[in-house]
């Protein structure tokens, strides 16, 4: 109960600060909305030149890509610690982190939340229904419970791969960050892994899951039968990867040296 009053807390403290700033805060949601529609604008394209994509039709991908929104809105919303070396580490924000009472990742998280993310989960939720009408998809009274869970272990997979890269700075040190250059191969877990190459897509299913963020899970409501072990095993590889990916970031913490002259 502690842990959860301190994120209650923090939830009011960051609505009250990004609601000084309105006008701030509103160009940051239609930036975002921009940025999503430019990439559906993309599928729109390559599917203007083509009617399948190694047996996808262009509703399935948009249904894959309305999926994956849903996971990343909510990594972005409270596992955005991109700026974790930077900030933390090489500027020294960890000593103040490591002095209070309360996990010391919990605790960054709550200070890098960026709520105005969640948005991506109405987008998400609009693409969906979009395809899925398009696609004629049948509804069944457990979808939607699988629907969370499969969001929710994407979510987590998608967080385990950031945190235990922000955990490798505790033992480098360094303000060089491959956290952009991730980010960019985030973007594949967007469409099914079948059309890359087999060393391509063993490293988005086993090394970094990115698959278990968009086509995996995505796969199961589409009606891919061949998919669905990889589909029910979302949630696994999500509780999974993030548990490795916090106990990375314990023993990270033990090597932390704070921060010299």
């Amino acid at each position: 109960m502690f842990y959860v009053n301190m994120f209650f807390q923090y939830v009011s403290q960051y609505m009250k600060t990004r609601l000084q700033y309105r006008a701030d805060l509103f160009v940051e949601i239609f930036s975002d909305l921009l940025n999503q529609a430019v990439n559906l604008v993309f599928i729109f394209v390559v599917f203007g030149h083509t009617q399948l994509l190694s047996g996808w039709n262009r509703d399935e991908i948009i249904f894959i890509y309305g999926f994956f929104l849903i996971p990343f809105a909510l990594f972005s919303s409270f596992f955005n610690i991109w700026d974790f070396n930077d900030r933390y580490i090489v500027k020294g924000e960890m000593d103040r982190i490591l002095t209070r009472p309360i996990h010391s990742l919990f605790q960054v998280i709550l200070e890098r939340m960026e709520l105005e993310s969640l948005f991506g989960l109405i987008t998400g939720l609009i693409v969906i229904f979009y395809a899925g009408s398009s696609l004629h998809l049948e509804i069944h009274w457990y979808d939607p419970v699988l629907f969370i869970l499969f969001s929710i272990g994407g979510a987590l997979a998608y967080a385990a791969i950031f945190i235990a890269l922000a955990s490798i700075g505790f033992w480098s040190d360094a303000k060089t960050s491959i956290m952009p250059m991730m980010y960019n191969i985030g973007n594949y877990g967007r469409y099914p892994v079948d059309i890359y190459n087999k060393a391509i897509r063993f490293v988005l299913t086993w090394v970094l899951p990115f698959a278990f963020v968009g086509v995996y899970p995505a796969a199961y409501f589409l009606g891919k039968k061949e998919w669905y072990m990889f589909s029910f095993a979302t949630p696994v590889i999500g509780i999974a990867f993030f548990t490795l990916s916090v106990l990375l970031w314990n023993q990270g913490v033990k090597k932390y040296r704070g921060a010299g002259n």
